[in-house]
């Protein structure tokens, strides 16, 4: 059976060629600079969104050298973001590694970002393509956008499934697709041909933050993050805004005037979470997820079957199973 580690096999030459450009880009004459990203570099995570874009790349004709400079151009600004994301929400850790924020300070982080985001626009123009500079110049501002959203619908405590689904799109599924994007650009898809890879990117990037949203719900060590951190942060994700949904479950109006609260107690987010799993709320996110799974299989089919659309099959699955 084919496993995340063999997609990563198979394209193991393009993406280590890929990381290089992104440690060539990202070095420069300051010591500093290049000791903190040095040490950033060395924690890559499953580098998910690369191979999104070499895959895309692959589908459409080849990976050649601008597949690789827009892959890593796309990946400095996801991690820009992330960055950026720790000095806001105050984190300590990332992939079980003290964030930069917490080692130097909040000052040195955010320039930090910066860099990383100038870097990033640098290896767009090497990329030689300027379909790859529009996308991520739109891709920097659905994130900001995305996380402004989320941050007011935080402050006004009101929150629908079509928000919801708003805000994810932009957060965090606009990345996923602007990867397949360059990619498919990159290697000299037209715009026709890519559509129905983009709408599969859309429905895994969704995928992907419901389900990052429900380890809320769970106390687990290996994700580094404790029990209720969203709706501490004033985040109401699908289970519970499910669980509000549906009037006739027991202490819903209870539980609406206390989400309504500007600042909740453990004791509150535990009754909170607690509502969300007892009337439903993880079995209707694991059942929208299988959905998104569905729809994007129909979207692939689109494609002649081929060992790359059984690979971005393979993926979403993984999407849905991981425990971390």
């Amino acid at each position: 059976m084919t496993t995340l580690k063999d997609i990563q096999q198979s394209i193991a030459p393009e993406l280590t060629a890929l990381n290089e450009i992104i440690a060539q880009s990202l070095h420069s004459h300051n010591e500093l600079m290049n000791s903190i990203v040095d040490n950033y570099l060395k924690t890559k995570g499953k580098q998910l969104r690369p191979m999104l874009v070499l895959l895309s790349g692959r589908l459409f004709g080849g990976i050649n050298s601008r597949v690789l400079h827009a892959g890593a151009a796309i990946e400095m600004l996801h991690n820009a973001s992330l960055i950026h994301d720790d000095v806001l929400d105050q984190s300590r850790t990332r992939r079980g590694v003290a964030t930069i924020n917490n080692v130097w300070d909040n000052h040195v982080a955010v320039l930090v970002g910066d860099f990383f985001v100038s870097r990033a626009l640098s290896c767009a123009i090497s990329s030689d393509n300027t379909d790859t500079l529009r996308v991520l110049s739109q891709l920097g501002a659905d994130l900001s956008l995305g996380e402004i959203d989320q941050e007011n619908a935080a402050r006004n405590h009101t929150i629908t499934e079509a928000d919801y689904f708003k805000i994810i799109d932009q957060k965090t599924a606009s990345l996923f697709t602007s990867c397949v994007e360059v990619g498919g650009l990159a290697a000299g898809a037209t715009r026709e041909q890519l559509e129905p890879m983009m709408r599969y990117a859309r429905l895994l990037g969704q995928c992907f933050q419901i389900k990052d949203d429900t380890f809320d719900y769970f106390h687990n060590p290996v994700i580094g993050k404790p029990t209720g951190n969203d709706l501490r942060e004033g985040k109401v994700t699908l289970p519970l805004i499910y669980a509000l949904s549906l009037p006739q479950a027991p202490g819903r109006d209870a539980m609406a005037a206390t989400l309504a609260k500007t600042k909740l107690s453990t004791e509150e987010i535990n009754s909170l979470i607690e509502f969300a799993k007892q009337n439903g709320g993880i079995d209707y996110a694991y059942a929208t997820m299988e959905r998104l799974r569905q729809e994007a299989e129909r979207e692939l089919d689109s494609y002649p079957s081929c060992d790359t659309t059984d690979a971005l099959k393979l993926i979403f699955r993984y999407i849905i199973d991981r425990k971390k």
